[in-house]
């Protein structure tokens, strides 16, 4: 039973729930929660149905057990998918919000929709994400008339987080394999591993896909201390900025440049200069379309 299937009778019984993530570590792609939930009288049917850790499956066997559960009218599902834009300008933003609180709402997320279904949640088993006892404080403290179990391998102990993990990481693979890359340059491809920062056919993709002025195409959590060795090279950015917090040089008109020192941008003017003059790293786009910067009206 999907998010959006009609709530079957037993969602007004006690019900149990675990959530799981897949695609926490990868420098590519998106971030995917998943939960699922049963009624507690169907407990000991959930441990039959061969579920486990979905690190420990192989990928036909992963599908096979994710297209059982989905016909399975006794347990219901559901998914949130983070795009690795949204993961980089949260992680890069003024107030960072960084990776264990993005996982900590993404799974409170799951928890408020199939609350908001009427499903009856009594217990929620959940895989650790920073300190095990802090997660379940805050947890309990939102949620406080559900008990919460919070653990390490959780989903290596409970089936019912067992099943979310393979929820979590189908919906993962499944992104990326369909994913549509939307940049347009002639050898863009998807040959990128398995997305992990010590892949070489990562690295590799990366190396390949950098852009001296637009960087990486939006596949990429940019964010990731990864890619920043990749950043040297990248031209410097300034743009101006009307708020005077005081962590910037003002301009002669009131307004601040700031610079995008943080990336590792730091080619400097005379190298853009050369740049642009040869045509080099320029654009496909602009390059196309012989377009060409005017810096005189």
């Amino acid at each position: 039973m999907g998010s959006g299937a009609a709530i079957p009778q037993w969602t007004s019984e006690p019900c149990i729930m675990g959530i799981d993530e897949a695609g926490r570590g990868p420098v590519l792609g998106p971030m995917v929660y998943g939960c699922l939930y049963c009624a507690r009288s169907y407990e000991k049917t959930l441990s039959s149905l061969n579920f486990a850790d979905s690190k420990t499956l192989k990928e036909e066997k992963r599908e096979e057990l994710f297209e059982n559960l989905k016909a399975d009218e006794s347990i219901g599902w559901a998914v949130d998918i983070i795009d690795p834009r949204e993961l980089s300008a949260k992680m890069l933003k003024k107030n960072k919000i960084n990776l264990n609180e993005i996982s900590h709402d993404s799974a409170i997320g799951l928890i408020i929709k199939v609350l908001n279904m009427g499903v009856l949640l009594t217990e929620v088993y959940v895989d650790t994400v920073g300190d095990a006892e802090k997660y379940r404080t805050k947890l309990s403290e939102r949620f406080p008339a559900v008990k919460f179990v919070v653990a390490k391998k959780a989903d290596s102990i409970y089936p019912v987080v067992s099943g979310a993990s393979i929820v979590a990481k189908v919906t993962r693979d499944r992104a990326l394999r369909d994913w549509v890359l939307e940049e347009t340059a002639e050898d863009l491809h998807k040959n990128f591993g398995s997305g992990y920062p010590g892949d070489p056919n990562t690295k590799a993709w990366l190396q390949h896909h950098k852009h001296l002025v637009f960087g990486f195409p939006t596949l990429v959590r940019f964010s990731w201390g990864t890619c920043t060795p990749y950043f040297k090279d990248i031209v410097e950015v300034l743009w101006e900025s009307n708020e005077t917090d005081g962590d910037g040089s003002s301009s002669a008109n009131g307004k601040r440049q700031l610079k995008l020192s943080n990336f590792g941008v730091t080619k400097s003017k005379r190298k853009i200069e050369e740049i642009e003059s040869s045509g080099k790293g320029r654009c496909k786009f602009f390059m196309a379309r012989k377009l060409e910067q005017v810096t005189q009206f």
